[in-house]
């Protein structure tokens, strides 16, 4: 018994036999929204699984998400934490599907851990803050063991959110530009970029349909004198390309404005992964180059591909909301 022992003991310090602490939480996230915080607060504590393309809505995806929910099926099955918007990102698309396998297989119940506001958004350094708050109280939750490890993170992490508030320099030459928003996006330009939003455009749904982007275009027309010193055409790129249109008639009118678009998602652009990263990559679009700065790390230009798969899918858009 000795002898066991002690060769117990020599595997234990040599590393080849080894007992976890802890065991690893496995995450399922309906969106790569979700996915971000828990991944960056959990640290080596989480495994995170996302189920969506974050290049599209979410609820564009409903042919693919119960291929994606086969491949990725022994991890689901398993998982500790499902995590989900439960709004129309993916409360009749996603949620469902996962729901239905989980119980054709007798896998069991999912219990989803949600935003308390259904239509919490996170384009905003204030309402991504918000939403970071309520994922800690998740892991914390799921986890309470690692408590003080998540607070850690938590802390390490709300910095990097709130540096995307405009400084005083960027407000100054930010704040107070002309733009036209698709809707989805008119929060963040006006609440947190201080941008004056002209007007807005939005699929057929919106408003009974009076802002379109024909609507739009046909208000240019008639009325050229109100969008004289538009800069900005902002589309959101989630929702897919609907503003060429509105730009051409713009310069049509000799509006020097410029589209740019907006992102939701982490991982839609090559190069931003973050929360964090999403907010620093909408401000320098609309950021004049003069206060543009070496400390603010942009990536790459709109990945192609992402830019393609967008085209044409405002067609689908019906039951969408915000994205």
């Amino acid at each position: 018994m000795g002898k066991i022992r002690v060769l117990i003991a020599i595997l234990l310090l040599s590393g080849l036999l080894a007992f976890p602490v802890s065991a690893e939480l496995k995450i399922v996230t309906t969106t790569s929204v979700l996915a971000n915080p828990l991944e960056t607060i959990g640290g080596d504590r989480v495994t995170v699984v996302t189920v969506s393309d974050p290049g599209l809505c979410p609820n564009m995806q409903a042919d693919v998400i119960a291929n994606i929910v086969q491949v990725k099926q022994d991890f689901i099955r398993n998982a500790d934490l499902y995590a989900a918007h439960n709004g129309s990102i993916d409360k009749t698309d996603i949620m469902p599907v996962i729901d239905k396998f989980m119980a054709a297989n007798n896998f069991g119940n999912v219990t989803w851990q949600t935003p308390r506001d259904p239509n919490q958004n996170w384009n905003t350094p204030a309402s991504a803050l918000q939403l970071a708050a309520e994922e800690k109280g998740w892991l914390e939750k799921a986890d309470p063991a690692n408590a003080s490890y998540y607070e850690g993170r938590y802390a390490d992490y709300i910095p990097k959110i709130a540096a995307q508030n405009l400084t005083a320099e960027e407000k100054q030459k930010i704040s107070g530009q002309d733009v036209i928003v698709m809707a989805w996006q008119k929060n963040a330009a006006e609440d947190w970029l201080g941008l004056h939003v002209v007007s807005v455009f939005a699929p057929e749904f919106y408003q009974n349909g009076n802002y379109t982007p024909a609507k739009i275009v046909d208000d240019i027309n008639a009325h050229p004198e109100k969008y004289r010193n538009v800069r900005y055409v902002i589309e959101n790129m989630q929702s897919g390309e609907m503003a060429k249109g509105i730009e051409e008639t713009l310069h049509a009118q000799g509006i020097n404005a410029t589209r740019v678009i907006f992102t939701n998602f982490p991982k839609s652009v090559n190069g931003v992964n973050s929360i964090p990263e999403v907010l620093a990559y909408n401000k320098k679009l609309v950021t004049p180059v003069s206060v543009q700065t070496s400390t603010t790390t942009v990536p790459a230009p709109l990945d192609s591909i992402c830019v393609i798969a967008g085209i044409g899918a405002a067609v689908l858009l019906a039951r969408r909301e915000f994205t």
